[in-house]
């Protein structure tokens, strides 16, 4: 529990380390090097920290999350014309232009993946009409450039880890998957039904030929296929509404699957609980 002394609250170490998510061993080094001291260390030797290093240490982290090394951070903060308000401001600039540059890329890793593997029939050339081979390059570029090589990489190496016979049976599979739900679709079977998820099922598991993708992947994969003009484009050549179909059954598809693990996390806890 944390002491409050005058009206302010003031923190051990420990306390600190859970609050901001950092090691006991990192305050201790911060101490070491001058960059966070405590506002005052009792006779048993025990840090205590108050609202003026609880600041602080906020600034370390958003300066550490945007690369500065602690030296240059320990120089700013320790500045006198240092504004802790207008830091502020200045990290909620750069961590919204961040998001938005993590959500471009993200869709440039996305594009990148369909381009490659995409999930759609090869036997349909109408389907590659929208991509060239520059562009294929440039996706790939913009993301080891910008997001890191290694989560494309990834992708990149699976697919071409396969023969081309095999890359032609996932296609198809793809295809079939696809033609499957417009199928579906068109018979009036709604989104999040039995048959549907059935399907889904299986194009989670196509999906898992170019990468492993999470729950929030999936979703975002849904979102994606009605938003993404080049989503669209493709999944409209099997039906005008496919996309709008594919990210409403998605969406339920994810809700049921992370209920499922809500209601497994819930039976193992109570479980754990019963045991002791």
């Amino acid at each position: 529990m944390q002491q409050s002394c005058g009206g302010e609250q003031v923190y051990t170490v420990k306390q600190l380390s859970d609050l901001a998510g950092v090691s006991v061993r990192t305050l201790h080094y911060y101490d070491e090097i001058g960059l966070l001291k405590p506002s005052k260390v009792g006779e048993n030797g025990y840090r205590y920290y108050g609202d003026a290093e609880l600041l602080r240490l906020q600034q370390i982290l958003f300066y550490r999350e945007i690369g500065l090394e602690l030296q240059q951070i320990k120089e700013l903060l320790d500045d006198p014309d240092f504004d802790l308000l207008e830091a502020l401001r200045s990290h909620r600039k750069v961590i919204r232009q961040k998001m938005t540059r993590l959500q471009q890329l993200i869709r440039t890793i996305d594009s990148t993946i369909m381009h490659l593997a995409g999930g759609v029939d090869m036997s349909d050339k109408r389907l590659f009409e929208g991509f060239s081979e520059e562009q294929q390059k440039q996706y790939e570029r913009e993301a080891r450039l910008q997001y890191g090589p290694e989560n494309v990489n990834e992708s990149i190496r699976r697919w071409n880890s396969y023969s081309d016979a095999r890359k032609r049976e996932i296609m198809e599979e793809g295809g079939e998957i696809y033609n499957e739900l417009v199928r579906l679709m068109v018979a009036g079977v709604p989104a999040g039904s039995e048959e549907v998820n059935e399907v889904l099922a299986r194009w989670h598991n196509h999906i898992r030929h170019f990468y492993e993708p999470t729950l929030d992947v999936l979703r975002g994969l849904g979102e994606l296929y009605n938003t993404n003009p080049d989503f669209i484009a493709t999944f409209q050549k099997f039906h005008p509404d496919l996309p709008a179909y594919l990210q409403e059954s998605i969406t339920q598809y994810v809700d049921a699957l992370e209920t499922l693990e809500l209601e497994r996390m819930l039976a193992e806890d109570q479980a754990r609980r019963m045991e002791r």
